[in-house]
């Protein structure tokens, strides 16, 4: 079947959201006096979510008692600042440019909550091109469940084995293989040190962006 529909998903896959996740848990470690730690140690563990990563950096356990109240402030200052920084990922700019001319539909299929998602997509002058925008708050389950891609493809009035969905975590590449969809993995993104994105059985691997567009191109074709 002919390719009518990428979809990615969002932290670690269509934008490099690290910055902002870095530069709140690296104030906040300042605040308090302490030393700051080493970027990566954070950028590990985004896929993890906030409770992973305020965990890294004050090398506490989430069953501290002092951990919930650090995570909250984490959220709280996410919200007034989750789009200083982020930004798309060196050549995607290229490859959605690429994708809007071959006449194909985009969207973002995302495990982060719509209050922070539709915020960043907006100051990224993203929202008005992207076709659907699908969070959390849009279903009962989210990834690895298949049910948000389901629903991208309904809102889309799409057949799933007509769209590509492309994510740098498992439960990406499980989500859409539950959906029908195509799936590709991406090593660019935040991917844990101890884990392998050849291992979750997507279609298709890449490690940068541009090189999508050679899957692109045979999805197009038919190759």
């Amino acid at each position: 079947m002919r390719l009518r529909a990428v979809l990615f998903d969002m932290d670690g896959t269509l934008l490099d959201t690290a910055p902002d996740f870095i530069a709140i848990c690296q104030a906040m470690l300042a605040e308090r006096g302490f030393a700051p730690v080493a970027d990566k140690l954070i950028r590990d563990e985004i896929s993890g979510g906030a409770k992973a990563m305020v965990s890294a950096a004050f090398a506490l356990s989430p069953n501290e008692p002092e951990f919930e109240a650090l995570r909250l402030e984490f959220l709280e200052r996410y919200q007034k600042d989750c789009a200083v920084y982020s930004k798309l990922f060196d050549g995607m700019a290229e490859l959605l440019a690429d994708i809007e001319k071959a006449k194909l539909i985009w969207g973002v299929v995302t495990n982060k909550p719509v209050r922070y998602a539709q915020p960043i997509m907006e100051q990224l002058g993203l929202a008005e091109r992207s076709a659907v925008l699908i969070c959390p708050d849009h279903v009962t389950k989210s990834k690895p469940d298949p049910e948000p891609l389901l629903l991208a493809c309904k809102m889309l009035d799409l057949d799933p084995a007509s769209v590509l969905f492309v994510g740098d975590d498992l439960r990406d590449i499980e989500s859409g293989r539950d959906a029908g969809t195509r799936t590709a993995a991406v090593r660019y993104g935040y991917i844990h040190p101890h884990d392998n994105p050849n291992h979750w059985g997507a279609d298709v691997v890449v490690d940068h962006p541009l090189e999508l567009r050679k899957v692109l191109d045979n999805a197009l074709c038919g190759c």
